[in-house]
């Protein structure tokens, strides 16, 4: 199969899952620079939860400087020893990190042919690099796109036990300014792929 037909065969939904995952797995992975912070700034959303929570993200974006985003990324994630939150699937689920979730995901991704690139360092099991893996998935990055059940999978192994928590926990962060928004969009996102996944059929 061409690459067009490949793209030709996700529908337009899957792309805007695929889109919302990429985008907060880049937020997420590093210090938002002013192009993602302009990107930001130009979202829009409707009336549900999620598209409110994207509506003031923009807004927040559109008032934070470079700067003023780093600042605030060192603070939640990287601090003096570590930030106030640590956004690991070992740490959200064993209280400890590199545990056997870790180790679950790494077994998950070499099926599949992916391996951590030897310029990145932090654990697969960051937050960041499970949305990314969850957009992938969707349009096929890793080889054709994977189907409703294989999404289904990846998703209630290793995002859905404890995504949810980590968004939420970002939302109310004491830290959090730009990132507040985003942990409720995030919440939101992640409980709406939870239903979709338990409403289709097997």
């Amino acid at each position: 199969m061409t690459q067009s037909a490949t793209a030709a065969s996700i529908g337009a939904e899957d792309r805007l899952r695929a889109d919302l995952y990429n985008y907060l797995g880049v937020i997420l992975a590093r210090e938002p620079d002013e192009m993602i912070l302009q990107q930001t700034a130009g979202l829009t959303g409707d009336d549900s939860d999620l598209g409110q929570a994207m509506a003031e993200l923009a807004a927040r974006a559109a008032r934070t400087s470079a700067a003023e985003a780093r600042r605030e990324f060192n603070r939640l994630f990287i601090g003096l020893g570590r930030g106030e939150l640590l956004p690991y699937a070992s740490y959200y689920l064993t209280g400890f990190l590199n545990e056997k979730p870790l180790a679950s995901l790494r077994r998950d991704l070499r099926a599949r042919g992916v391996a951590r690139a030897e310029t990145v360092y932090e654990p697969e099991d960051n937050i960041a690099s499970l949305m990314e893996v969850m957009g992938a998935l969707i349009v096929g990055r890793f080889g054709a796109p994977s189907d409703l059940e294989d999404q289904r999978t990846f998703f209630n192994r290793h995002v859905g036990p404890w995504a949810g928590h980590f968004f939420a926990d970002l939302e109310s962060a004491k830290g959090a300014d730009l990132y507040a928004p985003l942990g409720t969009a995030g919440r939101a996102f992640i409980e709406i792929e939870r239903e979709a996944f338990r409403l289709s059929p097997e």
